[in-house]
């Protein structure tokens, strides 16, 4: 019976094993330099080189998947899913001209704006999102950056859905770091802002705000003591350059994001990505395969795109590496698979919603991970059926 062995797997490899695609890259032998990669994966890192990230896409899809895998058990129960829901509390009207977003008030898209929600109306959602299984209860809002009268809003609504016993989380645009402190004092938890792809191409996606921009919100979140939640989208017209590059600056910020959402296009009529080609579903699952090795603490959150993929592709997801979602019948405003299906598919996969308490930060750069697989009390292969419920 004929066996092979992952590219950097601790049994050695024949030289003849250690070519990859990589080769391609030139300068010193892709063998010995993806030897010399693979040993330290792993680790929690932000020194990453843009290289070794392009090395990481290139790696055989079974060796990539491999690894991922290994990764994600030294740091995670593989059997435990986080859950967050989301809610539009603000949706609409937004100045900003993102290029895929319904609710830029630049294109019609035949979206009714819709302004700031009550508290008792986001707490009753917040209930009815906890009551379902969800431990994180995510709210956004369609502006560039919000008004002290709005932000006031929003802080107390953040401190109710605190007091409900769930995390919190919010994406509301821009923030100051004077705003991010005020979000801190309410009890946020995250804060959401993506890069959205690479710097490279992102002026071809946004025109009204920088990537810089973004960065410093970033800062300005993690100064408040405010974890990061920042990941980009797939199905733009990027390149795998582009999507590489993109997971390199993630990777390589001063703390990891704790959760790095990878989002696939939902094409929306009306904006300018209607029509943009889907990413090929396994380029996809890649994706999620190495941002797992670059963050190995962090929750890889497999996000937006959902309701077009298959089972068998989610499936592929969760085993690279992904261990968030976002849970309900909408993201903001596009659809999302429903709660009966997403039940059924974690029934079918053994897989479970992680409880409150496994939702743990990431790690400094720097520091080991938690547990290598092989040591006392490193995650097995426990299974755990069950599907989304409370409790």
């Amino acid at each position: 019976m004929h066996t092979s062995t992952p590219v950097g797997a601790p049994s050695a490899l024949a030289p003849e094993q250690n070519t990859t695609r990589s080769a391609r890259a030139g300068g010193e032998p892709a063998g010995d330099r993806l030897q010399g990669l693979l040993a330290r994966l792993g680790e929690v890192r932000s020194d990453w080189q843009l290289q070794e990230v392009r090395d990481l896409f290139a790696l055989p899809f079974a060796d990539l998947i491999f690894h991922a895998q290994r990764v994600h058990r030294a740091n995670f129960d593989p059997n435990e899913v986080q859950v967050s829901t989301l809610l539009s509390i603000k949706t609409g009207a937004c100045p900003e001209d993102c290029a895929y977003c319904s609710q830029s008030v630049r294109f019609q898209t035949g979206l009714k704006a819709e302004p700031l929600m009550d508290l008792e109306q986001v707490l009753e959602k917040a209930r009815a999102a906890k009551a379902n299984g969800a431990t994180r209860f995510c709210m956004g809002a369609a502006y560039r950056s919000p008004k002290p009268k709005q932000l006031k809003q929003i802080a107390q609504m953040i401190a109710g859905v605190r007091a409900l016993g769930m995390e919190t989380c919010a994406t509301l645009g821009m923030l100051t770091p004077e705003q991010a402190r005020e979000l801190k004092d309410a009890g946020l938890d995250y804060y959401n802002h993506n890069l959205d792809t690479s710097e490279a191409f992102y002026g071809q996606i946004i025109t009204t705000r920088t990537y810089q921009d973004r960065l410093q919100t970033l800062q300005a979140v993690r100064e408040a003591g405010i974890k990061v939640c920042c990941g980009g989208i797939l199905g733009m017209g990027e390149s795998e350059l582009d999507r590489a590059q993109l997971l390199h600056t993630l990777a390589t910020l001063p703390q990891h994001p704790e959760s790095v959402p990878i989002n696939q296009l939902m094409q929306v009529p009306g904006t300018p990505l209607e029509g943009a080609p889907a990413p090929a579903a396994l380029d996809f699952v890649r994706t999620i395969a190495v941002a797992r090795l670059l963050m190995p603490r962090s929750h890889v959150r497999l996000s937006a795109g959902r309701s077009e993929m298959s089972d068998e592709t989610q499936a592929l997801c969760f085993l690279a590496g992904a261990n968030s979602i976002f849970y309900g019948e909408k993201l903001l405003t596009t659809e999302n698979p429903d709660e009966h299906h997403d039940r059924e598919l974690f029934e079918r996969l053994g897989l479970r919603p992680a409880p409150l308490a496994h939702c743990e930060p990431a790690v400094e750069p720097g520091q080991p991970s938690v547990r290598k697989p092989d040591e006392p009390g490193a995650r097995d292969e426990r299974s755990g059926t069950g599907g989304l419920t409370a409790g």
